[in-house]
């Protein structure tokens, strides 16, 4: 008879409050036995912990938790590996993959993977300043620990060319503060100095802050590892305390809901001439 096989839950938390993960996220801590994660993260979800084992580790240490929890899930335990926001953005789903790849793992073999989405940092931080995330948008990591800075230089200036709205993971940290200015001066070619930007630290967390600014004076601030910035678009605007990006329906219909002139509903939107735009 077969040996029973194990179970891997990468699980997504959210940004840490019990209201914001999701149910799937709960049920699967709730039935495994070993739950492995960064301290910080224990921390968040440890009333949710309570008879079970745990394997927590520091940052720099995620190839020996993401080994742990594999090792142990393959031997026939059921195991959470957890990540903030969403495993699979900036999190540990990737890790996941290249130690089971290096270990030769194949579909079938123990343990079953069951990946579980959670609020991304990006999301939560929106959701406290407005809707900045409307139109099109990216994030970027600034940490440069495993990424080098030229590459994300031009992933910048790419992304301020192309007018995304752009969001900043990992901005800075004690030792790492040259990057986030020199993203401040890549953007501002790109972008005007009365650009809304939000700094959000800590979303629905312990000594959460928010802070509505601009691109010239968002340095001003303090800016750590805990913060997520979002700087707007060229349409991005604020009102009433809000950090608003359009959608782009100005751009076909009257707020009465008439369809403007040369367009039509349900069809690509038409782009007046150059001669015609001012």
């Amino acid at each position: 008879m077969s040996e029973a096989k194990g179970i891997l839950y990468v699980v997504g938390i959210g940004p840490g409050a019990q209201d914001h993960a999701t149910p799937a996220a709960l049920k699967a801590i709730a039935e495994s036995q070993l739950v492995v994660g960064y301290s910080t993260y224990i921390k968040l979800v440890r009333h949710l912990l309570e008879g079970k084992e745990i394997i927590k580790t520091g940052m720099t240490e995620e190839i020996g938790r993401a080994r742990a929890a594999i090792e142990r899930a393959r031997d026939g335990a059921t195991v959470s590996l957890i990540s903030s926001g969403d495993a699979g953005v900036y999190g540990m789903a990737g890790l996941v993959f290249q130690v089971l790849k290096e270990m030769g793992w194949k579909r079938g073999d123990s343990p079953e993977l069951r990946l579980v989405p959670g609020m991304t940092a990006l999301n939560s931080c929106a959701s406290l300043v407005g809707a900045p995330l409307v139109h099109d948008s990216c994030s970027i990591s600034l940490s440069d620990l495993l990424t080098p800075w030229s590459v994300i230089e031009r992933r910048i200036e790419a992304a301020a060319s192309a007018d995304f709205v752009i969001g900043l993971y990992n901005p800075a940290s004690g030792r790492r503060t040259r990057q986030i200015v020199d993203t401040q001066a890549i953007i501002r070619r790109h972008r005007e100095g009365n650009t809304p930007v939000a700094l959000v630290k800590s979303a629905y967390r312990d000594m959460e802050q928010v802070i509505l600014t601009d691109l010239d004076t968002f340095l001003d601030y303090e800016i750590g590892m805990l913060t997520t910035v979002i700087i707007g678009s060229s349409n991005t605007f604020m009102f009433e305390g809000y950090m608003v990006t359009p959608r782009g329906y100005t751009n076909k219909y009257s707020f009465d809901g008439a369809v403007l002139p040369g367009q039509r509903p349900g069809f690509s939107l038409v782009v007046p001439p150059a001669s015609e735009v001012d």
